[in-house]
């Protein structure tokens, strides 16, 4: 590992992001030394850590090389692997734009959810291909306190769970998981989204993201939330025949959705990147122990 590690800040939405770029995949990041670089604290902070990897350089990603250049190795916080992080992708893409890898227009990105497309737009929003809303059956119930509400089952690569309530502060302080049930239903924990109508089609919403706690956005809740909304106004555009576009209001933002007949999903938000610098390499080790 040498002396010193290049890093960047950034966020979506206030969904903050330490940056280490790593095109070759050499640098070990355990999941001790992700959890350390992300406290607040003692580290450099942030609600996830995108491992910016060529494709071609990362066993996960080798052969989504050909569509994809660039892998978004992505963990949570608490260091723990996830499939994908709409708000992350946006991140990574201006990480790219800057370090002169992309250019405005479109791009493609590889995540453990599939090969993501990306447009970067010259008014500095990013626009993400979110890929299709799965919606498995079954009912499920997500809990705060003594109160409970149904919950819709939306998989956007990652799992979710979206309760429409009528306050946000019913989702209580959220340090904690809300707990769910039938635990079948997510067998490696899930995002849980509390939700209220601001609007025709403009919502807002609160979410517990799994690995990471209460955050200020979350791009596949926003999704998650957007569907669900939709199916529950009779708005699904795979039976009207036209697109529908949510505002969905997180507390660091607002991010638009769009659904397309064909069930593919756009997500537009801001993505900013806010300081750079270097990490040193044996506090790393040291802290990772």
């Amino acid at each position: 590992m040498s002396t010193r590690i290049a890093f960047l800040k950034g966020h979506g939405t206030e969904n903050d992001f330490v940056i280490v770029p790593d095109p070759e995949n050499a640098i070990d990041l355990s999941p001790a030394a992700v959890t350390a670089l992300c406290d607040r604290r003692a580290g450099i902070g942030g609600d996830g850590l995108l491992h910016v990897v060529r494709s071609a350089a990362h066993p996960e990603a080798r052969a989504m090389a050909a569509e994809a250049e660039w892998f978004m190795d992505y963990r949570n916080g608490d260091g723990s692997v996830a499939e994908m992080c709409g708000n992350g992708v946006r991140v990574f893409a201006r990480y790219l734009q800057r370090a002169g890898h992309a250019a405005e227009g479109d791009l493609t990105i590889a995540t453990r959810g599939g090969v993501k497309t990306v447009h970067l737009a010259k008014d500095g929003d990013v626009t993400v291909g979110m890929g299709r809303a799965r919606l498995p059956e079954g009912d499920v119930t997500v809990s705060v306190g003594e109160r409970s509400w149904p919950a819709r089952n939306v998989n956007m690569g990652n799992p979710h769970a979206v309760a429409f309530v009528d306050d946000l502060a019913h989702a209580g302080d959220l340090y904690e998981p809300p707990p769910f049930s039938p635990a079948a239903a997510y067998p490696d924990g899930v995002n849980v989204e509390f939700v209220v109508d601001r609007g025709p089609r403009h919502v807002a919403l609160r979410v517990h993201e799994r690995g990471s706690g209460e955050t200020r956005s979350c791009g596949t809740g926003a999704c998650a939330v957007a569907v669900a909304a939709a199916r529950r106004d009779g708005a699904d555009p795979a039976v009207t025949g036209t697109p529908v576009t949510y505002t969905v209001d997180v507390p660091g933002g607002t991010l638009v959705i769009t659904e397309r007949p064909d069930g593919e999903i756009e997500m537009t938000g801001p993505a900013v990147i806010v300081a750079e610098g270097e990490i040193d390499a044996e506090w790393l080790e040291s802290a990772a122990r």
